[in-house]
């Protein structure tokens, strides 16, 4: 079975798991997996196991490592599926919470390579959400229009209302990533674009939005297999698109403009989670956990009632 605290179990300077001691059931956010082996000591949480810190480097952090779960994948899945219920619960209450006069919103930002499993990850995690409270863009190459704008504006537009859980697939990152790797703009242009970033994020958790910021790690090795896997099988040549071959031939590139984003822009405000994405019942399980941490601190209230219960109970009675 995976390590919990294999490596890459923290990056430097980031923080650790805490000892757990001995642990014959694994456990994650309360919940007892039985059938666990590992003796591997569990952090507290997913957002302690994932944050990138200050010293954060990608290449201490091994793709198939499993930060903040030592079971294996059976036990992610039975994992996966015990708390499945809860995000929509919460959603309705931040939702509720905003009918009346809330302005708490929350924002997941999903980045990753190409095959990192941005798609699993929308199928699966954002599936357990109510559609109807959830705002879900998937930003492409901007269109003539946005490109009249300044990069942050199509953004902006997409911000989740109060009460909304957003969700991005990729995001304003594509214009210090793509835009870097390729040089789409002058380098004197998107070195801005970190302090812009930051700047824009600061605002908008101010205004009420939670932001979580979820890099997938995936391989090289893994990345390639699941390309030669697109090609192996009819009912994944969909999936397939020959620019993807193109853009793993600037993977050192991509690896190293990877690493200023998290240099740059995982702040104490919107800070960056990384997590290992060669396991795809891995990474769902830790998105599913990281978006569930953020909704249980933010802890959406049920509105009082703005009428007179005991008269329209009366009322009622009468009807």
């Amino acid at each position: 079975m995976a390590k919990g605290n294999g490596k890459g179990g923290k990056g430097k300077g980031g923080k650790g798991p805490k000892e757990a001691g001995k642990a014959k059931k694994s456990k994650v956010a309360g919940i007892d997996v039985p059938d666990v082996k590992d003796e591997a000591p569990a952090p507290v949480s997913f957002t302690e196991a994932l944050r990138a810190g200050p010293g954060f480097s990608l290449t201490d952090l091994d793709p198939r490592s499993t930060p903040g779960f030592d079971g294996g994948k059976s036990d992610g899945e039975v994992a996966l599926a015990a708390r499945a219920g809860e995000i929509s619960a919460f959603q309705e209450r931040l939702y509720a919470e905003s009918k009346g006069g809330g302005t708490r919103s929350l924002l997941l930002v999903v980045q990753g390579m190409d095959t990192s499993g941005k798609g699993g990850i929308m199928r699966h995690v954002v599936g357990q959400m109510d559609p109807q409270g959830v705002s879900y863009t998937s930003f492409k190459a901007p269109t003539a229009e946005e490109k009249r704008h300044p990069f942050l504006w199509r953004i902006r537009n997409a911000l989740p209302a109060p009460g909304q859980i957003g969700v991005f697939d990729r995001s304003q990152y594509e214009d210090v990533l793509i835009v870097r790797v390729h040089e789409l703009v002058p380098r004197s242009v998107w070195s801005r674009r970190y302090a812009q970033i930051n700047a824009f994020e600061a605002k908008v958790a101010a205004a009420g939005t939670t932001i979580v910021k979820v890099m997938l790690h995936i391989s090289g090795d893994e990345q390639k297999a699941r390309l030669a896997q697109r090609l192996e099988r009819p009912d994944k040549y969909w999936k397939f698109n020959p620019g993807d071959i193109d853009e793993r031939m600037q993977w050192p590139h991509y690896q190293e403009a990877y690493q200023a984003v998290l240099d740059k822009t995982s702040t104490d405000i919107a800070p960056w989670f990384v997590v290992p994405a060669d396991r795809k019942w891995y990474a769902r399980l830790a998105v599913q956990n990281l978006v569930l941490e953020h909704l249980e601190r933010m802890d959406p209230q049920w509105p009082p009632a703005d009428f007179d219960i005991a008269g329209e109970t009366e009322r009622l009675a009468r009807t």
